[in-house]
């Protein structure tokens, strides 16, 4: 039986200003040592990164802490992505713990959102160039920060999972309100991702193997199709059947480490898995981070 032919008017027109269609990012990096052992396994199984993402946020860390990893990163040219401020599954308010899952991680009252932009201000001041964010006013606030030159003008925004859009109209909000990529639930469809396609050329981030709260879904089989769909893309190497380890802290360290050599030997499967099938051309080279012009909301006037 054959396989139906590829219709190219599902095929993504857009890709990364390098010309590249995807990259590879590591989640859930929550430490130094967590990134050594990263960095080490990818050395190994020749998995190229282009990005770490941590989970914990930036108050998790010392500056010491983020002053190494930001080191790290540098001499390996891979971008580091660190997670901003307080957030509302981890705060007093207790409509998280209900079945609705309330306001889930978006930041609750004032307070909240200027602990998120202390966390982006000094992050950015110790060298950190990504920050990852997982509500819609933190991030607006933080875009109009970049744009005013508070924060550096080179600093990127990733929207997490736990938010991610799932409709091309949501998807174009977020682009707008300053997303530089944006992280999509994995559960979306091939005809789903060509949708948003045609309305944004801002880059995606999805879990080609999903921890177990975001739904445990493995499409390793499908990342061709993934890429030819939603390019440009980042492809995140997760793990299911894995312990939460958010915010984390030594008494996670086994299976912190454990889960980050993990995730690396996931992406030399997916990386072989794509070769196997021809399709593992059109990498980003390494280093690359910036999305391309992308298209934004008017900012207000400040007085």
């Amino acid at each position: 039986m054959g396989a139906p032919a590829l219709d190219p008017a599902d095929a993504s027109p857009h890709a990364f200003p390098d010309g590249g269609t995807w990259r590879t990012e590591i989640p859930s990096c929550e430490g130094p040592e967590a990134l050594a052992t990263v960095l080490k396994e990818a050395s190994a199984l020749d998995v190229p990164v282009h990005r770490i993402s941590q989970g914990s946020g930036v108050w998790m860390l010392t500056d010491a802490e983020i002053t190494e990893m930001v080191d790290a990163c540098a001499q390996h040219d891979i971008e580091l992505c660190l997670f901003t401020g307080p957030r509302g599954t981890w705060d007093i308010g207790a409509a998280t713990r209900t079945d609705s899952g309330g306001g889930g991680l978006r930041a609750r009252g004032h307070d909240a959102v200027a602990g998120c932009v202390e966390d982006a201000l000094r992050a950015t001041r110790l060298g950190v160039r990504c920050l990852l964010v997982a509500d819609e006013g933190v991030l607006w606030v933080l875009h109009q920060l970049r744009a005013s030159g508070e924060l550096p003008a080179d600093t990127t925004l990733k929207v997490s999972a736990l938010i991610g859009p799932v409709n091309p109209a949501a998807f174009s909000v977020y682009e707008r309100l300053g997303a530089d990529s944006l992280n999509i639930p994995s559960d979306l469809t091939l005809q789903q991702l060509t949708e948003i396609r045609r309305v944004s050329a801002a880059p995606m981030d999805l879990y080609l193997e999903a921890p177990d709260d975001l739904g445990g879904y493995v499409r390793m089989y499908e990342a061709a199709e993934l890429i030819r769909r939603g390019a440009p893309l980042y492809l995140k190497f997760g793990l299911s059947k894995a312990p939460g380890i958010y915010p984390y802290g030594s008494h996670l360290r086994a299976v912190t480490l454990e889960s980050a050599r993990e995730r690396v030997r996931r992406g030399r499967l997916a990386l072989d898995l794509l070769a196997r099938l021809g399709s593992d051309g059109g990498m980003s080279p390494l280093g690359s981070r910036l999305p391309g012009e992308l298209q934004r909301f008017p900012l207000p006037e400040r007085n």
